[in-house]
C-alpha cells in the first residue's frame, strides 16, 4: 500500500501552519487520519498535535547563538535543513513504516529552499523511496496577489517549485476569508488568468520600456503552458477546503487502492467544482 504525503510550501506569512490546521480539522470530521510533521526549525507556535517536530533535531535559534557559525536568521535556516538532509534518518524513525500514512509536512517559509537550494528535492526523493506519493502544495496570500505585478512575480515563484521538485503542485491562494467584498471581486480574474488581458489593464509599471520584451515572454510562458493555475482557499467554508483536499488528492490518486469511504460527491472531478466557490458567494451577496 503506498503512503501519501503533502509538501506545504510558500513564502512566509502564507498561512502554511494555519493551512494545516485546518485541513487537520476539516479532516478529522470526515473521519480520515491525517497527521502532521513540522519541518520550520524556526517556528515558535502551531495549535495542532504533530507527530514528528524537525526542532527535536535542531532549531534556529541554537545555530544562531553558536559563535563558530555566526549565521543570520535566514542562514541559519539554511544550515538547519541541510543538516536535517544529512539526517533523514531521524525523520524515517519518527514515520515508522505504517501504510496508508497521509502526511502533511509544515515547511519554512525561505522561498531559496524551493527554488535553487537541493535540500528539498532531497526531501521528495527520499520520500519517494519510502513509498510516499507526494504532492506539492504552495500557498501565496491573495491579499498578496490582488496587483498584476506582484500577481506575476506569485506565478512565478510556484513555477520555480514546479520545475525544481518535479512532483504534481496545487497552486492556493489562501486567506481568502480576510479580503473585502471589492477585493474578492477583483482576485477572481487571477485564479484563472488571461495574461494578455492583464498586460493591458495592469499598471504602469508592467508597461516600462525597458523590461516590456521581458515582461511579454515571461506572460507568453505562463498563458501559454497553462502551467500555473490558482485555487481559492478559504478557512471558513467546508465546501472551498474540500474542492481544494479533492485536487490533492486527484494528483496523488489517494483512494485507488482503499475500500469505499466516502461520499460520491467527493469522487468527483475536483475540476468540475472549481469555480462553485465564487458563484456561492455572488448568491450570498445578493
Amino acid at each position: 500500500m503506498p503512503r501519501y504525503a503533502q509538501l506545504v510550501m510558500g513564502p512566509a506569512g502564507s498561512g502554511k501552519s494555519t493551512y494545516c490546521s485546518t485541513l487537520l480539522q476539516h479532516c478529522e470530521e470526515l473521519n480520515r487520519s491525517v497527521q502532521v510533521v513540522n519541518l520550520d526549525p524556526a517556528a515558535e507556535h502551531f495549535d495542532y498535535p504533530v507527530m514528528a517536530d524537525i526542532r527535536e533535531l535542531i532549531e534556529v535559534d541554537d545555530v544562531m547563538e553558536d559563535d563558530t557559525l555566526r549565521f543570520g536568521p535566514n542562514g541559519g535556516l539554511v544550515f538547519c535543513m541541510e543538516y536535517f538532509a544529512n539526517n533523514f534518518d531521524w525523520l524515517q524513525n519518527c514515520l515508522g513504516h505504517v501504510e496508508d500514512d497521509y502526511i502533511l509536512f509544515d515547511c519554512p517559509g525561505q522561498i531559496e529552499l524551493y527554488t535553487h537550494l537541493p535540500v528539498m528535492k532531497h526531501l521528495v526523493d527520499q520520500l519517494q523511496q519510502w513509498e510516499f506519493r507526494v504532492c506539492g502544495v504552495f500557498l501565496v496570500d491573495s491579499q498578496f496577489m490582488v496587483e498584476s505585478f506582484k500577481f506575476i512575480s506569485g506565478v512565478l515563484a510556484a513555477l520555480s517549485a514546479m520545475v525544481s521538485l518535479e512532483i504534481p503542485q496545487v497552486n492556493i491562494m489562501t486567506k481568502m476569508d480576510l479580503l473585502s467584498k471589492k477585493a474578492k471581486k477583483e482576485i477572481e480574474k487571477f485564479l484563472d488568468p488571461d495574461m494578455y488581458s492583464l498586460m493591458e489593464d495592469s499598471p504602469s509599471v508592467l508597461k516600462s520600456k525597458k523590461f516590456k520584451k521581458m515582461t511579454k515572454a515571461i506572460c507568453e510562458l505562463i498563458d501559454d503552458y497553462s502551467m500555473v493555475r490558482f485555487l481559492p482557499f478559504d478557512r471558513s467554508d467546508e465546501e472551498c477546503i474540500n474542492i481544494a483536499l479533492q485536487h490533492i488528492d486527484f494528483a496523488i490518486q489517494y483512494g485507488e487502492d482503499l475500500e469505499f469511504k466516502e461520499p460520491k460527491e467527493v469522487e468527483e472531478d475536483p475540476s468540475s467544482n472549481y469555480d462553485e466557490f465564487f458563484q456561492d458567494r455572488a448568491d450570498e451577496e445578493k
